[in-house]
């Protein structure tokens, strides 16, 4: 595999095998596109029993939805993980996958965008959704459409299609 820098990313825009809707060109990079946060969050429930994971466990259950209004916030304090989403769908062609990738000038304030799901399965076409954790000191406020992550493609070497559990998603 090999990643897309700025150039092959304006072509694979350009014929159609990457398509980023909404899209503001200003958010191409050399080796990456960045992606900008939703409006729509899920924030975990406190709880004190505990919570089996299996393989039929569902998120839903242990999480509540929130939307947040444009010039409005969600606060995420240390320690604490939500659920977000991108303002962005994402399509790829079926030779094309991608990372998910943290901002260094956010991860400065101790926020991750993702804890383990950061690679995006060739063919998708859906919102992106991000586990985002304060791991610093301080209450973190995090605004809608703010600049919070980015996306490095890669070509891939043969073809395939996600067929998953969040093929359509469209909120976090």
């Amino acid at each position: 595999m090999s990643i897309l820098i700025g150039a092959e990313i304006e072509k694979a825009l350009e014929d159609g095998s990457i398509r980023i809707e909404p899209l503001d060109r200003s958010q191409i990079g050399p080796g990456s596109v960045d992606l900008t946060l939703g409006n729509d969050f899920r924030v975990f429930r406190r709880r004190s029993k505990v919570y089996h994971v299996r393989n039929d466990s569902r998120f839903e259950d242990i999480t509540k939805s929130v939307h947040v209004e444009d010039g409005s916030y969600v606060v995420i304090k240390p320690g604490e993980m939500i659920l977000g989403i991108t303002q962005e769908r994402i399509t790829l062609a079926d030779n094309i996958s991608g990372r998910l990738e943290g901002r260094s000038r956010f991860a400065r304030f101790g926020l991750a965008v993702h804890v383990t799901a950061g690679f995006m399965h060739p063919g998708i076409s859906n919102h992106q959704v991000l586990e985002i954790v304060n791991l610093g000191h301080a209450p973190l406020a995090l605004y809608p459409k703010t600049r919070i992550c980015q996306f490095v493609f890669e070509k891939c070497e043969g073809h395939a299609r996600y067929q998953g559990r969040f093929v359509e998603q469209t909120k976090p």
